[in-house]
C-alpha cells in the first residue's frame, strides 16, 4: 500500500504560480513513476505530467513550457511547479503513484481567476 498526501493548491490570478507537493509513504519501493492528473468541472481526468524512477519526464501539450515536474527521492515527494497559469488550468489536481496498481491522492483544488 502507498499513501499519497497532496498540498499546495489555492487561488491565484492568471499569470501567477502555484506549487503542488505530493508526499508518498508506505510501500514506496514499488513506485515506477509518479504523475499529476487534473480534472476540471464537467471534464474527464487528464494526465498533466509524469516522472519515472529513471528520471524520464512527460508533459501534456497544454502545459509544456509552463509546468515543471520534479521529485525528491530522499523525501519520496514529487512536485508540480505551475507558472503562467491560465483560467483553463482551474481543476482538482491529483497525484498518482504507479505500482502494480495505481494509487491516488485525495486531490487539491487549484483555481485561476481571470
Amino acid at each position: 500500500q502507498v499513501q499519497l498526501v497532496e498540498s499546495g493548491g489555492g487561488l491565484v490570478q492568471a499569470g501567477g504560480s502555484l506549487r503542488l507537493s505530493c508526499a508518498a509513504s508506505g510501500d514506496t519501493i514499488c513506485i515506477s513513476a509518479m504523475d499529476w492528473y487534473r480534472q476540471a468541472p464537467g471534464k474527464e481526468r487528464e494526465l498533466v505530467a509524469a516522472i519515472t524512477s529513471g528520471g524520464s519526464i512527460y508533459y501534456a501539450d497544454s502545459v509544456k513550457g509552463r509546468f515543471t515536474i520534479s521529485r525528491d527521492n530522499a523525501k519520496n515527494t514529487v512536485y508540480l511547479q505551475m507558472d503562467s497559469l491560465k483560467p483553463e488550468d482551474t481543476a482538482v489536481y491529483y497525484c498518482n503513484a504507479e505500482c502494480a496498481v495505481m494509487y491516488w491522492g485525495q486531490g487539491t483544488q487549484g483555481t485561476v481567476s481571470s
